[in-house]
């Protein structure tokens, strides 16, 4: 089955917003046999949206989009289908009762637009969004399947995950395609692919390398008539990576490192603090990502400043003997946050945002302490001097390092 993808809105053209649902579904479509042809982004605009619809259903099986199913004049997904199809579409009383009632339930009285999502098209159906006021449309015509779906992530990926994606599984049976995405960090992409060299280069299994925040990935893909044949073929490759590559491997599939350290500490009744100055509290933001962390977390420090790490309990003759920017500053940071929380282990960590040089030393270069029961690790850390990667890769390292020194000092 053939698919493209559409993200509808001006905001996408103009840099107000950035697409992140089309690359999130396409990641989606190959395990349902689902092969992305184009991926779009188009404005507001009635003429191209119909134009685009019209063109796609003579070259696709499948449709998916995203966005302009809102209540405004500008919202005109549902026109341009209907447009597409040559039909008409007519509002469902039942639908405006639904909203109605979504808005009472908020306090509210509906407005008047809100009427335009009710619209439905004979080849239409609706797709039920919990979460908002836009349901989607599922159409049906001349051996094309459209979908169009809110912008909203939070909208999206939950009608996606209960109501597409398992309408998506009875239509597809000719071809499956399982991928396998295994994650590693402290070994250089060129190291990697020279390990591993023998599988690049196939067709089925396919195996692709890319660099990341989290380190360097590896993703399998292989295509066969059912998932078991599927996962077959990406066993042996699999096998081959962990057992070359295993003590530098993390993670897996959508897992990030904030979720591969929380069940780690979890399972063994262990704890977490942290006191962090260039991350800027990056580091306990993705620790908190994981719903569950409050059984592990104690929590958190951002000392900005030199002044704040001294009153939260770093000795003032360790930041004027070897700077506020130091491993030794930083491994003083984790002692005593690890201390002052009484928690098990604890991350420190010190560096230079920018834009400025400090104390000489250049923006990107960071110094990260783990503390434990039994052991400290400290590492001197250089990535691109730009803010939101120094804070996304400091973070991320420290976390996955975290989690290779609790496994090692406590493997059951």
């Amino acid at each position: 089955m053939k698919a493209e993808i559409f993200s509808i809105g001006h905001e996408l053209l103009m840099g107000e917003l950035t697409d992140t649902n089309s690359s999130w579904i396409a990641a989606r479509l190959p395990a349902l046999g689902i092969q992305v042809q184009w991926v779009s982004i188009i404005g507001d605009d009635q003429r191209m949206l119909t134009e685009a619809f019209a063109r796609g259903m003579q070259r696709s099986d499948l449709i998916i989009t995203t966005g302009g199913l809102g209540p405004t004049q500008d919202d005109l997904t549902r026109e341009a289908v209907a447009g597409a199809l040559g039909e008409t579409p007519v509002v469902q009383d039942e639908v405006v009762r639904d909203l109605e009632r979504y808005f009472q339930g908020r306090g509210q009285v509906m407005p008047s637009h809100n009427v335009k999502q009710a619209l439905l098209i004979p080849s239409a159906s609706f797709i039920t969004n919990r979460n908002g006021t836009a349901p989607g449309w599922w159409t049906e015509r001349d051996g094309t399947i459209v979908i169009n779906m809110p912008g909203p992530p939070g909208e999206m990926h939950a009608i996606w995950e209960e109501e597409v994606e398992p309408k998506l599984l009875e239509l597809v049976d000719d071809e499956v395609t399982i991928t396998r995405n295994i994650k590693t960090m402290g070994m250089s992409e060129g190291a990697i692919d020279e390990i591993v060299s023998e599988f690049f280069g196939k067709e089925n299994p396919y195996l692709g390398i890319y660099s990341k925040a989290d380190g360097i990935h590896l993703r399998i893909i292989a295509r066969s008539a059912d998932a078991a044949s599927a996962s077959a073929l990406i066993k042996p490759v699999e096998e081959a990576i962990h057992e070359r590559l295993g003590e530098y491997v993390w993670g897996y599939d959508e897992e990030t490192p904030e979720q591969a350290i929380g069940p780690v500490l979890k399972e063994r009744g262990l704890t977490l603090a942290t006191m962090e100055s260039c991350t800027g509290g990056y580091l306990a933001n993705s620790i908190t990502e994981a719903p569950d962390s409050a059984d592990y977390f104690k929590g958190g420090v951002v000392a900005y400043t030199d002044a704040m790490k001294t009153v939260y309990g770093v000795p003032s003759e360790t930041i004027e003997k070897h700077g506020g920017v130091s491993q030794a500053t930083a491994t003083a940071m984790a002692k005593a946050v690890l201390e002052g929380l009484d928690a098990d282990y604890a991350i420190g960590i010190s560096g230079v945002l920018g834009p400025s040089e400090i104390e000489e030393k250049p923006v990107g270069l960071a110094y990260v302490a783990i503390v434990g029961a039994e052991a400290v690790q400290e590492l001197e850390l250089r990535v691109p001097p730009r803010r939101v990667v120094i804070k996304r890769r400091i973070a991320n390292q420290a976390l996955i390092e975290l989690r290779k020194m609790v496994v090692a000092e406590s493997p059951g």
